[in-house]
This record gives structure tokens, sequence and C-alpha cells, in this order.
């Protein structure tokens, strides 16, 4: 995933946490906000009560692969942050993908109201 496309900084989160629209399922939390930009971008966070280091990393990973796969189900113009939750380890990657297109479904759906 290029740079560009993701959100990096603190202050950049808590931007994005203060006026975004969000929704959650069982395993992961979604929040989106409008970004003024012609792209996309996505952050991820998965706090240390999901597992050490490398099990964080891997499903970062994963959700970057899946953004990058299935950038179809995501709007230009707008930040996506995806928050995992406790018993997301043990998930599949296809699990995972349908979990993430069903949020990305549900809260571009609630963004649409939110504008018209």
């Amino acid at each position: 995933m290029k740079k560009k496309l993701l959100v990096k900084k603190n202050q950049e989160y808590k931007k994005i946490y203060r006026r975004a629209l969000s929704t959650a399922n069982l395993y992961m939390v979604i929040f989106c906000a409008q970004n003024n930009q012609s792209h996309r971008r996505f952050g991820f966070s998965v706090g240390k009560k999901i597992g050490k280091a490398h099990k964080r990393n891997k499903i970062k990973r994963r959700f970057k692969e899946i953004c990058r796969q299935n950038d179809r189900w995501f709007n230009d113009g707008y930040d996506y942050i995806f928050i995992a939750r406790k018993g997301i380890e043990k998930l599949t990657f296809e699990k995972l993908a349908d979990g993430m297109e069903n949020l990305a479904y549900r809260i571009n759906k609630k963004m649409s109201r939110k504008i018209n």
C-alpha cells in the first residue's frame, strides 16, 4: 500500500475520530470522515490486548491487503480507520475480508445519508 494512502500521525487520527461516523461488528470498528483530498486514506489500529507484536503486525498486514485488493469498497475523498477488537486474531483471512466488506458497505451507506 502506498504511503500517501495511510494515516500515520496521531493528530490525524484524533481529528478523524472527532468528526467521523462509525459502525462496528464483533471483531472491528470502522470510522469514516471526509478528508478534502482526491484520494482515500486508511488507518489501522491494533491494541496490545490482541497479542504480541507479531500478531498485531499480522492483523495490520491483513487489513492493508484487503483494502488494497478491494479498493472499490471505499470512496475517494474519505479517511477510513479500522480498529481491531479482541478475538480478531482467530479469524481466517476470508472471514476478515467478509467482515470488512460488510462494514465498508454499512459506513458508506451512513455517510451518504449524512450528506443527503
